[in-house]
């Protein structure tokens, strides 16, 4: 151990000798003595500085390349956040501009379905209103008489899913499209019902005309004249439906509806202009009916223009169909007579009456009671004579009586 310690002894005495720095200044020379210790203790601190600058080095290469890596990954990592903000911001511009298209077409939609059903609204109202009549169907008694009455298309039976209210749709996003197609239906269903009706009242009122014997062409057709005229569809009508933007097929097909809404209506005024009730409001029998027979006064074949029909003294006399009185008073060999103007070419007279209780001018309604049978004029008994005019020409009665005994069977 001593010769370990020898040799180190005589290896620093060997690295760090006694020195001197000599240094000289104006002529005089000044040295520095430098004992071994203090050169090791120099030499020490300079080795410790280097090696201090060599860590700092190489920990500021290393902490560089490490900064450099991290920063890299920063920057990936931040190049792929703003890649994910990027999308981000584009799926939600790009729902956003789907949300303002949907909202879009769910107004459209929305004011679509609006315009529908105010049009089926107006069309309903249109088609059975409380003033229109579409069809003869219901009979009831008014001073012993059978009336016809005219039924609307209210009185069907009611279709509680199909009915078109005021109230606005409610229409949510689940579903829109199931929805809307549901709602099309709906409307074009009831279309479809309101024309099945229609066209089903229109076919019975054509059928109780055609048993009058008069012909639907003189009724409807040209010949008919200005009194049932005028457009097939309202004018007001058909300016809505240009109006209200709704899609070309559905507004073809609501003005196709209306048209036979219109057609229906001209025959349902036809039929109640139509004399089809009985003139006697009590039991009575027929004595004579319409066309040639021997006249009991001369005893010679002549045409009867009417149909005899024969009760008690007093029997009540009444309006066959709504009317004006155009003659009220005593005609030559008709004694009492009372003639009404039901349009639409219908005229009917009442003849031999007793007495009269309607005055010219007045305006009657069906079942009205306008005298009361009797036997004035040219008559051999009491009776009525009951004449039914279509177009300025007599025509025989008793089809008309069938007829509305046809919709008393029916109603």
């Amino acid at each position: 151990m001593s010769q370990f310690g020898s040799r180190a002894r005589a290896f620093f005495d060997r690295v760090f000798p006694e020195r001197q720095i000599y240094h000289r200044s104006g002529g005089s020379v000044r040295y520095v003595s430098l004992s071994p210790s203090k050169q090791a203790l120099l030499a020490l601190g300079a080795v410790s500085l280097a090696g201090w600058c060599v860590y700092a080095t190489a920990n500021t290469v290393l902490d560089g390349a490490q900064q450099s890596a991290s920063n890299s990954e920063v920057e990936r990592e931040r190049a792929k956040y703003d890649r994910w903000l990027n999308e981000s911001r584009a799926q939600a511009a790009a729902s956003q501009a789907l949300l303002e298209e949907r909202t879009r077409q769910f107004d459209r939609a929305t004011a679509d379905f609006e315009s529908r059903h105010e049009v089926l609204r107006s069309l309903l109202e249109y088609a059975g209103g409380d003033s229109i009549q579409l069809a003869a169907t219901r009979p009831i008694e008014r001073d012993g008489a059978r009336i016809i009455m005219a039924a609307s298309i209210d009185e069907a039976e009611p279709r509680q899913s199909r009915a078109i209210t005021s109230e606005p749709y409610q229409v949510t996003t689940v579903g829109f499209r199931a929805r809307a197609e549901n709602l099309e239906v709906e409307q074009e269903r009831t279309l479809s019902e309101l024309e099945d009706q229609v066209v089903e009242r229109s076919e019975h009122v054509r059928g109780v005309l055609r048993m009058t014997g008069v012909s639907m062409a003189s009724l409807t057709g040209p010949e008919a004249g200005a009194e049932v005229g005028g457009p097939l569809v309202p004018q007001d009508f058909v300016a809505y439906l240009r109006d209200s933007g709704l899609n070309p097929a559905f507004a073809e097909r609501v003005t196709q509806v209306a048209a036979r809404v219109t057609e229906s209506r001209r025959l349902a005024d036809i039929a109640n202009s139509t004399p089809l009730a009985v003139p006697v409001a009590v039991d009575s029998r027929e004595t004579s009916g319409y066309g040639q027979r021997i006249d009991p006064f001369t005893g010679r074949p002549t045409f009867h223009a009417g149909l005899d029909m024969a009760a008690f003294e007093r029997a009540p006399v009444v309006a066959t169909s709504p009317g004006t009185v155009v003659f009220a008073g005593t005609r030559s060999g008709y004694g009492y007579t009372v003639e009404i103007d039901h349009g639409h070419g219908f005229k009917t007279r009442y003849a031999h009456l007793r007495d009269i209780q309607v005055q010219r001018g007045e305006r009657v309604a069906i079942g009205q009671r306008v005298g009361s049978m009797g036997s004035t004029g040219r008559s051999t008994a009491t009776h009525l004579h009951y004449e039914v005019w279509f177009r300025g020409r007599p025509v025989d009665p008793i089809n008309f009586l069938r007829a509305g005994r046809h919709v008393h069977e029916q109603g």
